[in-house]
């Protein structure tokens, strides 16, 4: 019995430090989505600044490759930053459920279980917070990429 109550401490000590290393990333997560944002609005007003060293004309032209080339390199670096970020955090929320399933009974390793309690919150939390974060984390890295490629195509074409 003392074995099994020392297994299920050690297993609990475990838990705690899965349960930190997955919530670490959520801030890390968090802040890249808005380091993307900013810097793909700092992409578009240089594009869109007359002259200033760029062009003499501002907005979308094939002479400022360059900028659409760095959207399409940044936003694909992104995409792979994240997607690590987001696959170590489902590696660790992998194991933390391992141990949830290891201990049905014990509430200390259901902290994470909160189907039941977001089923109660109001409609349009439940409505706006029904995607997780690393979907749009994923996909909007890749789809501005792909913006700025197809700009670059475009661009270059009509040049």
């Amino acid at each position: 019995m003392q074995e099994q109550d020392s297994k299920t401490e050690r297993d609990y000590e475990s838990y705690k430090i899965l349960l930190d290393l997955w919530s670490k990333e959520n801030p890390i997560k968090t802040t890249k989505l808005q380091v993307l944002l900013v810097v793909n609005g700092l992409l578009v007003s240089a594009i869109n600044i007359p002259g200033g060293g760029f062009t003499p004309a501002g907005g979308f032209t094939n002479d400022k490759w360059f900028i659409y080339l760095a959207g399409v390199i940044f936003n694909g670096i992104w995409t792979l930053s994240i997607g690590r970020t987001a696959l170590f955090q489902e590696a660790w929320q992998a194991k933390l459920r391992e141990l949830r399933d290891r201990y049905p009974d014990d509430p200390r390793f259901t902290i994470l279980e909160t189907a039941a309690y977001r089923s109660g919150a109001p409609r349009l939390l439940r409505l706006f917070g029904c995607v997780s974060s690393k979907w749009y984390l994923l996909f909007s890295p890749f789809i501005f990429a792909m913006i700025w490629l197809v700009i670059l195509g475009i661009t270059q074409l009509a040049g």
